[in-house]
């Protein structure tokens, strides 16, 4: 059997097919080497200097602000193939922290091997511009779902996101959730409490939506009844619809 390729989930459903093989490679080729994180571990604490940005292999991460009072405000959500922190590749620094949510594996990939394939590959700084700008992308969707919709829709746009996203990389098998996140995540995600969480979900479950099996399992009953709820529209995401994309280069 060849040797494993740790990024081949890297914008898998998205525009990974625009990659030439040598493009592919070098970024292979610029990992230093892998770590594996507990649940719920920090990898990156706001304001610390990073001079790696971080693949994930397996695994869910986690982004997250904290108040004062050590109360915690998620703002973000990685899956397989996503770079965590790619953006500190220019800024150095993050403005939020990072942690896993389950076991996650992780490729370290040094600045100094990005800049070097940004600067050989231009297709291929093109291709983790646009990562980056799926980020920014999804959290402008985070905006909106926290703003227009009540609990029970912000709940239902963030899983049929998480959904979507798991579908690109083949991770979602049509009815298990595999992304286990407990209803106090789902609460700090959402701008809810996890009272409010709780009350939301039973009322999702007697609906027939879905069905919480504790631990954070959750079986998806009926995803187009989600949809609907969670106003989602996954053209965002950039993988199908009236946004995607045809070529990184221009046309």
């Amino acid at each position: 059997m060849g040797k494993r390729v740790r990024t081949e989930l890297f914008l898998k459903g998205r525009l990974r097919h625009e990659l030439r093989e040598e493009e592919k490679q070098a970024l292979e080729n610029a990992i230093a080497g892998t770590i594996e994180l507990r649940p719920r571990t920090t990898l990156v604490e706001r304001g610390e200097r990073v001079d790696y940005s971080y693949y994930l292999i397996e695994g869910t991460m986690l982004r997250h602000l904290d108040d004062k009072r050590g109360a915690r405000q998620l703002v973000g959500l990685n899956v397989s193939g996503d770079f965590v922190d790619l953006h500190s590749f220019a800024m150095k620094r993050l403005d939020h922290n990072v942690a896993s949510l389950d076991r996650a594996l992780l490729a370290k990939v040094p600045h100094k091997a990005i800049a070097g394939l940004v600067d050989k590959f231009p297709h291929m700084a093109r291709a983790l511009w646009f990562s980056t700008l799926l980020d920014a992308a999804m959290h402008r969707e985070w905006i909106f779902r926290l703003g227009r919709l009540n609990a029970e829709g912000r709940i239902a746009h963030l899983i049929s996101e998480i959904v979507a996203r798991l579908r690109f990389v083949d991770q979602y098998d049509g009815r298990n959730l595999p992304v286990p996140l407990l209803q106090r995540d789902y609460a700090e995600a959402c701008g809810i409490t996890s009272v409010h969480a709780n009350r939301s979900f039973k009322n999702l479950r007697e609906r027939g939506i879905l069905n919480p099996r504790g631990d954070g399992r959750i079986e998806i009953l009926d995803e187009d009844a989600l949809h609907r709820l969670g106003e989602f529209d996954g053209d965002y995401l950039y993988g199908e619809g009236d946004l995607a994309l045809e070529s990184l280069a221009d046309r």
